[in-house]
């Protein structure tokens, strides 16, 4: 039996350890977003930011807010961020928004404006994954500035200096 004070957390209560995050009427039809989720669902993050990326669909945009979200309430509960991987992502039904058209002879078509709530969970698992973890690294990666073959020369030249 575990006391309430008891900090101590085997692996596999670790790896149980999720954190979600939900997008509510979402305007878009949830089939649309059904064809971009299924591409992510069991993915490492760092893998599915790389896969949303690529996608010039709205719904992957939607998509990709939503699991940032879920990295940074999984960052928020100390969960290891390399060993995050995407285990459930639904795209269930929202309310639906009814609209008329005219149509001729006075009659008129109804149109139905789906909506959609987004859910995505992220689990720590126990493989830790190389790649990068979301657009925040990638963006952090490409500020660093590089030293210019000049400078490198420079460097060397004073560090041979100062051996001798």
């Amino acid at each position: 039996m575990k006391k309430v004070g008891d900090s101590q957390e085997t692996m596999s209560e670790k790896s149980q350890r999720s954190a979600r995050a939900v997008a509510r009427y979402l305007r878009i039809a949830p089939r649309k977003v059904r064809l971009v989720i299924d591409t992510i669902r069991h993915k490492p993050t760092g893998r599915a930011f790389e896969i949303l990326m690529t996608f010039k669909k709205k719904a992957a945009r939607l998509a990709e807010k939503v699991l940032k979200t879920a990295v940074a309430n999984a960052k928020v509960l100390g969960m290891d961020q390399d060993r995050l991987y995407v285990s459930e992502v639904r795209a269930d039904g929202g309310s639906t928004y009814k609209r008329f058209m005219a149509r001729s002879m006075g009659r008129a078509d109804r149109l139905l404006k789906r909506t959609t709530h987004l859910t995505l969970v992220v689990k720590e698992g126990v493989k830790k994954w190389t790649s990068p973890a979301g657009p925040a690294e990638k963006a952090e990666r490409k500020e660093k500035p590089t030293a210019d073959k000049k400078t490198q020369k420079e460097s060397k030249k004073k560090i041979a200096a100062a051996k001798q």
